[in-house]
């Protein structure tokens, strides 16, 4: 760790992209970095950039999250490097086409990759931080968590269990000092879309937000203190009222006699 610096931030998914952009923001707000993404060649180039343009302390560690023993690596980095007080779950693959035209063992490889790597990764963290009282997890969800059918349901089925899996450990990580944000873009510029099948062009320019301005509104979330955001939502009273809803649903989701409308038929 280098002097004055506010500890390391492991980034998944760090080659392009947003987390590519993370790597630069959270560099130039002092953390040492590692970087995590299967393209060596690329965080080669971004972590030589940073290192010279910071000062920071930047390592790479190539590896693929969809493959276990890269991910049991990734896991020991986690439960053994004391410096590391930020986890930024970004690495994630996505998906446009419909259900039922979508090939399944690609479907499992995203499940893989979305939601048990990011479990994975969060489970090996988590035990440091609150051995050392603070850190930091963000995890990069999606607006497709509340809204599945926007796009493949595979999917948005991933992203709800990423907004799941974050409200659960806000809650048990409640009296700690350890802050667990989910960040929920919409339609972002970068090369997801034609990973997922949809050319960016493609996609309405009105609905697409510069990945640049996706991170900034996103770190700026997390500064005034925001368990979930959501950077293009307008009125952030629009998820106050959504939550609130879920949470006047909570004590009913479960009593001993059913509803009283399904007394009355039959």
């Amino acid at each position: 760790m280098t002097q004055n610096s506010k500890g390391t931030a492991l980034i998944t998914g760090a080659s392009s992209g947003i987390g590519a952009i993370y790597a630069d923001r959270l560099a130039r707000r002092g953390y040492d970095l590692i970087l995590v993404a299967r393209n060596k060649a690329r965080l080669d180039q971004l972590a030589k950039r940073l290192s010279d343009e910071t000062g920071r302390s930047v390592e790479v560690v190539a590896a693929d999250l969809g493959d276990r023993a890269d991910l049991a690596r990734i896991e020991t980095v986690l439960r053994t490097d004391a410096s590391i007080t930020t986890l930024v779950n970004n690495a994630g693959v996505g998906a446009t086409g419909p259900l039922l035209a979508s090939d399944v063992d690609k479907m499992e490889e995203m499940i893989t990759l979305n939601v048990t790597a990011l479990t994975r990764l969060s489970y090996a963290a988590v035990p440091g931080f609150v051995a050392r009282g603070a850190g930091t997890i963000i995890n990069i969800a999606s607006i497709v968590g509340i809204a599945p059918e926007v796009l493949n349901g595979v999917y948005g089925g991933s992203k709800a269990f990423v907004l799941a899996f974050t409200l659960s450990l806000q809650k048990e990580l409640a009296d700690t000092n350890i802050r667990i944000q989910a960040v929920l873009p919409g339609a972002t510029a970068t090369d997801f879309w034609g990973l997922a099948g949809t050319p960016l062009e493609h996609v309405p320019s009105e609905i697409v937000m510069r990945a640049e301005d996706m991170v900034d509104a996103a770190l700026a979330g997390f500064d005034l203190g925001e368990r979930i955001t959501i950077p293009s939502l307008p009125d952030a009273g629009d998820w106050e009222a959504y939550e609130a809803a879920r949470q006047k649903l909570i004590p009913n989701l479960s009593l001993s006699v059913p509803a009283a409308r399904y007394l009355s038929v039959g």
